[in-house]
C-alpha cells in the first residue's frame, strides 16, 4: 500500500470537513459550528449597539455607529465612549469568560451540573473579595484581587480533594458542591462581622452588576482573556478526546492530567477575573455550553460557541434588564440568578427523567 493510498485518519466524536494547506497541516472544521459562531458574534454586535443605546439619554443604533466610528456630537461621545462602552466590553468579556470557562468545567466533569455556579470556584471569589471588604476595608482594585485569590485558593482545594489517581466527574462536582456550601457559610458569616457601610457594599458587590463599570476594569479583563483564551482553546481537541476516557485519550496521544491541569487552572483564572470585574453573576457558565451545544449539534465541549453564547447571555439579560426595569435598577446578577433557577431545575428534571441523575 502507498502512502497516498492509505484510508485518512479520522478521531472518534468529530465532524466537520477538514481542510488542507500546502505545507501539510490540517484543519477540521464543522460548517454548522461555525456558521453558529458567526451568527452568535452578529447577535453579539448587535446587542451591545442596542445596549449602548439604552440608559436615560437613548441614542438610536445608526448614532451609536458614528459615534463609534467617530463622526458623534462631543455630547454623544461622552455617553457613548466614556460611559457606556466599557460597561459593554466588560459585559461581552465577562459573559464569554464564563461561558468559556462553564464549557471547560462540564467538559472536565462530563456532567452538565460541572459549573464554576455549582461547584464553588464563584462562591470561592466572592468570599475572597468579601475578606477583603470586610476585614481590610480595601479599595475596588484590592476587593478585585482578593476576588482571583479567592477562586485560585478554591480551584486549588477542590481539585485536591477530588483527586485519587485521577479526577473523575461527579467526585469533582461533590467535592465543588460541598465547598460552595462552606464558602456559603463563611460568606454569611463575614457579613455578621461587618458594619453597616461593608454590609451595604459587600451586598451590592455580590449581586453582580455592570453599573458604573469603566475601563479600569476593561483593560485587566481584555489581558486576561488575551492570555487565557488561546490557551483553552488550543486544548479543544485533547477536552474533545478526554470526554471519552482517559485510555482513549492516552492512546491518541493525549497527556490527559498535564491537560486537565492547564485547562481548569485557566477556567478558574477566567472565572476569578469575571467575579473579580463584576461580581459574582450566575447561570451563564451553566446555561452557555448546553445551549451552545444544542445549537451546533456537535460532539466535543463547543469552546468558541459556548464562549460567544456567554457573551449574548450576558449582554442580552443586561439589555433586558434596563428596558423592563429601567436604567441601572436590576443588577444584572439579580436577573440571570432568577433564570438560573429556572434554568437549573429543568435540567435537573430533564437528567432525571434520562436516568443520569
Amino acid at each position: 500500500m502507498t502512502p497516498s493510498s492509505r484510508a485518512p485518519r479520522t478521531t472518534p466524536g468529530t465532524t466537520g470537513k477538514t481542510l488542507r494547506t500546502r505545507g501539510g497541516l490540517s484543519l477540521r472544521v464543522d460548517p454548522r459550528a461555525a456558521l453558529v459562531v458567526l451568527l452568535l458574534l452578529a447577535v453579539a454586535a448587535a446587542a451591545a449597539v442596542a445596549l449602548i443605546g439604552t440608559g436615560d439619554f437613548p441614542l438610536p443604533p445608526g448614532d451609536v455607529l458614528r459615534t463609534l466610528t467617530g463622526d458623534g456630537t462631543p455630547a454623544q461621545e461622552f455617553i457613548v465612549r466614556d460611559l457606556r462602552l466599557p460597561r459593554v466590553l466588560v459585559g461581552l468579556l465577562v459573559g464569554a469568560s464564563l461561558g468559556l470557562a462553564g464549557a471547560v468545567f462540564q467538559s472536565v466533569s462530563r456532567n452538565p451540573l460541572g459549573s464554576p455556579d455549582v461547584i464553588g470556584f464563584g462562591q470561592g471569589a466572592a468570599a475572597g473579595a468579601l475578606v477583603v471588604i470586610v476585614l481590610f476595608h480595601g479599595d475596588p482594585f484590592a476587593v478585585a484581587a482578593g476576588a482571583v485569590a479567592g477562586g485560585v485558593a478554591t480551584g486549588l482545594a477542590v481539585y485536591l480533594l477530588a483527586w485519587r489517581k485521577g479526577i473523575h466527574g461527579y467526585r469533582l462536582v461533590l467535592v465543588g458542591i460541598g465547598a460552595a456550601a462552606v464558602l456559603t457559610g463563611v460568606r454569611d458569616y463575614l457579613m455578621t462581622k461587618a458594619g453597616l457601610v461593608d454590609a451595604t457594599r459587600s451586598m451590592v458587590w455580590m449581586v453582580g452588576s455592570l453599573n458604573g463599570r469603566d475601563w479600569s476594569q476593561v483593560w485587566p479583563l481584555l489581558c486576561v482573556a488575551a492570555v487565557l483564551f488561546p490557551v483553552v482553546l488550543g486544548h479543544g481537541r485533547a477536552l474533545r478526546m478526554l470526554e471519552m476516557g482517559d485510555d482513549a485519550a492516552y492512546a491518541l496521544g493525549v497527556r490527559a492530567e498535564r491537560t486537565r491541569v492547564v485547562v481548569m487552572g485557566a477556567a478558574v483564572l477566567l472565572t476569578a477575573a469575571a467575579t473579580a470585574a463584576a461580581g459574582p453573576v450566575t447561570f451563564v457558565a451553566l446555561a452557555a455550553p448546553q445551549i451552545a451545544r444544542r445549537l451546533t449539534r456537535a460532539t466535543g465541549p463547543n469552546l468558541p460557541a459556548s464562549a460567544c453564547m456567554g457573551a449574548v447571555l450576558l449582554i442580552g439579560a443586561d439589555w433586558g434588564s434596563q428596558r423592563l426595569f429601567g436604567a441601572d435598577r436590576l443588577p444584572v446578577g439579580a436577573l440571570t440568578g432568577m433564570l438560573g433557577g429556572c434554568y437549573l431545575l429543568w435540567l435537573l428534571f430533564t437528567e432525571r427523567k434520562a436516568g443520569r441523575v
